[in-house]
């Protein structure tokens, strides 16, 4: 049984320590529902003045399981409250966090308390306290799994309940190893498992910068699904390709060990900033362009072209819940029409035999399984022999991914893959 919190603490107590991290998290479970920003773009603000790394990751981790777990804290909080809080009242956020410190990370029902009531200073307290304690008397849980907002159930169908499965917890992490021939090794000497050549997973929570590897450049951080598009160009034996929409560059590292001379191309300088970070670490060269891709043109075609194209990133919902809250059919609807201006502007760009691959972290069939159908370029279906143990093409010979998919070994983002080759005499290494 929970223990029972702490009375109410007096306005004239000092600050409890830890507020600051209470304080950021609330701010940034307010830019994601309020203005619609992703939790990425909410750090720099919310977090301004939180200096302590620890600090800061706690507040993070406080709105990340917040915004994963929301319906059903919200459910909670109505089952403890005579009349039904707004659902923008400063009064329910707070709830939610407390909550989430208490029954999705641990802490102590009186040291949520002692942090959670001073950010409603000058606000409804009382009522907080109340229905926090309340609920703790009572020994409220979660499901084992969490609801989906209703919005984003209906458009994932009978997909959903397999999909909220695998968002139940935050993902381990994965690396791509620059030598896939040294995957063995590197799995023992990080203590990890590998679920693909060059492919090492870690349990999360695990320190990148102090993993062995990092200073010499062996690997880099990649989800599992994120991986596969790459994968299915092959070696690159000196031929050019482009990667379309590169940043941060996972994708560009991949080709460049896969032997492939590279023009990564993006329209954001600063997060092509970390793709040129990582080819210094990693000693890899690529040429880095930024443009829009909707104006530039190469100078001469490619070999094969890699289009991770923008999306509303719905499969990276287990790192990033905040996409279950603020992705509208708005949204789906213009990241479809940019995807369709991208593809068309690709398949121009290759040579006669030149392949082209397609990529989506979503979720949304949309942006995955209805754009493929209206390429014209001749279809090169998947194998089952280039993609991960447990992953499988589909009956088109396309790849769908999804959260709970490889779930008893970790899971894995939410992908589609496509890959075409243009007509012509095939490209020769």
């Amino acid at each position: 049984m929970a223990q029972s919190p702490t009375q109410e603490n007096r306005s004239n107590n000092p600050p409890a320590a830890g507020l600051p991290a209470r304080r950021a998290a609330l701010k940034l479970l307010d830019a994601v529902l309020r203005r619609g920003e992703t939790l990425d773009q909410a750090e720099a603000g919310a977090l301004r003045g939180v200096q302590a790394p620890a600090d800061r990751a706690l507040a993070r981790a406080i709105a990340g399981e917040t915004l994963r777990w929301m319906v059903d804290l919200d459910a909670l909080i109505d089952s403890a409250t005579r009349l039904r809080l707004a659902d923008d009242a400063k009064a329910r956020g707070v709830l939610r966090l407390m909550l989430a410190q208490w029954l999705r990370l641990g802490t102590p029902p009186h040291a949520v308390v002692a942090t959670g009531l001073d950010l409603l200073a000058g606000g409804p307290r009382r009522l907080a306290h109340g229905v926090f304690g309340a609920l703790v008397r009572q020994g409220a849980a979660l499901p084992d799994v969490p609801t989906l907002p209703p919005l984003v159930a209906e458009r994932w169908g009978s997909r959903a309940p397999a999909i909220a499965a695998g968002l139940a917890v935050p993902p381990p992490l994965d690396l791509t190893l620059r030598d896939p021939a040294a995957t063995g090794e590197w799995t023992e000497r990080l203590g990890g498992t590998s679920l693909a050549p060059g492919h090492v997973r870690l349990p999360r929570g695990s320190a990148v910068e102090t993993l062995p590897g990092f200073a010499e450049g062996a690997w880099w951080v990649q989800d599992l699904a994120a991986s596969i598009p790459a994968r299915l160009l092959g070696a690159g034996d000196g031929r050019r390709a482009l990667d379309l929409c590169a940043a941060p560059g996972g994708k560009t590292l991949q080709l460049l060990a896969q032997g492939w001379e590279v023009t990564a191309l993006d329209i954001s300088r600063r997060r092509l900033g970390l793709l040129g970070d990582n080819c210094a670490r990693l000693g890899l060269w690529a040429k880095i362009v930024v443009a829009n891709a909707l104006d530039w043109t190469p100078e001469e075609p490619f070999d094969a072209i890699l289009l991770d194209a923008p999306c509303t990133a719905t499969g990276t919902a287990r790192r990033h819940p905040d996409v279950l809250h603020r992705v509208s059919p708005q949204q789906i609807e213009g990241m479809v029409d940019l995807q369709a201006k991208l593809l068309d502007r690709a398949a121009g760009w290759l040579k006669p035999g030149g392949t082209l691959v397609y990529a989506v972290c979503s979720l949304e069939r949309e942006e995955g399984e209805a754009q493929a159908p209206r390429i014209s370029l001749q279809a090169v279906p998947v194998t089952a022999d280039e993609l991960p143990a447990g992953v499988s093409p589909t009956a088109e010979g396309w790849v769908r991914t999804h959260p709970a998919l490889l779930s008893d070994q970790g899971g894995m983002d939410g992908f589609f893959v496509a890959r075409w080759r243009a007509g012509g005499v095939a490209a020769t290494g």
